[in-house]
């Protein structure tokens, strides 16, 4: 059994996944997820903030540090969506690479391949649909994982994410006035449509799995769960009548008393709303009135694929991580 430690920055969050693996399967993972706003400002400047970029890096040494107590041997370290966008991600990537690690910005294809990837251990031979709704991009991914191996059938990704939502249609401290809304609703709606009429996606799958903060803080708001507890968010389900009155009700909201919802992180509130807007319009585009959530997601993905290259196998889905070693 391998210990391989996976570092994913994304746009609103940083995540640290310290894993066991065998056989192709994640046998334990220890999870740490931090709200670090890598993307905070990008759409109005372009660039990854200086403090956003310190947030990011003092988060990582403590990820480090973590995963050497832990034994790990291996880590590899991804950034997506806004270290994709952001004019001057190499200044980043080179402070990475001063703390010995080895990071990768990876295509949106790639992105939603490992989200599948992981998310599907959990609906063995089954055709679905994953979404991964993250704070700048929503990938999606329709195939099978079963006996016969992992079939993906389509890949994409659409730049609509909490933050970027946020940052783009609903400033300042709330409510959210009917022409914003309107306007974050038309937003994402326009490359959700097209993504599914070109992609041919709409029809292929039997279930509508998402994963990510919005969705699994959803379901934590709606049954009030404080402290949050994993274990009672995946799988859950929530209907579009769920969340179109979730995101009616955070509309209705301050941005303070949002940050008061039991089962709300207080960091996540200022892109919550964003964020349901977007999985409600996803839910529209994709036709499923009812959506299963994964805690599952990239990092799963991304620690099978790390292992396999540490033993020296194939990775699953082709592309290899770059790994650096924690000894």
């Amino acid at each position: 059994m391998g210990r391989v430690a996976c570092i994913d920055i994304g746009t609103v969050t940083a995540r640290l996944a310290v894993c066991d693996v065998e056989g192709g399967r994640v046998r334990r993972m220890a999870k740490t997820s931090t709200i670090c706003n890598l993307g905070e400002g990008l759409s109005a400047t372009g660039r990854i903030g200086d403090a956003a970029r310190a947030r990011v890096l003092d988060c990582v040494d403590r990820y480090l540090a973590n995963a050497r107590q832990a034994e790990a041997r291996a880590v590899c370290c991804t950034l997506t969506s806004a270290a994709r966008d952001a004019s001057n991600s190499a200044e980043l990537e080179g402070d990475l690479v001063a703390r010995g690690l080895l990071p990768e910005v990876i295509a949106g294809r790639v992105e939603g391949s490992l989200t599948f990837l992981g998310v599907a251990q959990d609906f063995p031979d089954e055709r679905i649909l994953v979404a991964d709704n993250g704070g700048g991009s929503t990938e999606l991914a329709v195939g099978s994982l079963g006996e016969r191996g992992l079939r993906l059938e389509a890949v994409t990704s659409v730049d609509v994410g909490c933050r970027r939502v946020t940052e783009r249609f609903l400033p300042g401290d709330g409510p959210a006035s009917d022409d914003q809304v309107a306007a974050a609703r038309a937003f994402c709606r326009g490359p959700l449509e097209t993504a599914f009429e070109g992609e041919g996606l709409r029809d292929r799958a039997s279930r509508l799995v998402v994963t990510g903060g919005t969705v699994t803080s959803l379901v934590a708001v709606r049954d009030s769960l404080a402290p949050y507890d994993p274990l009672r968010v995946h799988l859950r389900e929530l209907g579009r009548d769920d969340v179109e009155a979730l995101a009616a009700r955070l509309a209705a909201l301050s941005l303070g008393e949002r940050a008061g919802l039991p089962g709300l992180q207080p960091k996540r509130a200022g892109v919550i709303l964003g964020g349901a807007l977007a999985v409600a319009e996803l839910m529209a585009a994709t036709g499923f009135e009812r959506l299963t959530v994964s805690e599952s997601d990239l990092l799963f993905g991304l620690a099978i694929c790390a292992e396999a290259v540490h033993s020296g196998e194939e990775s699953p889905l082709g592309w290899r991580p770059r790994l650096a070693s924690l000894r």
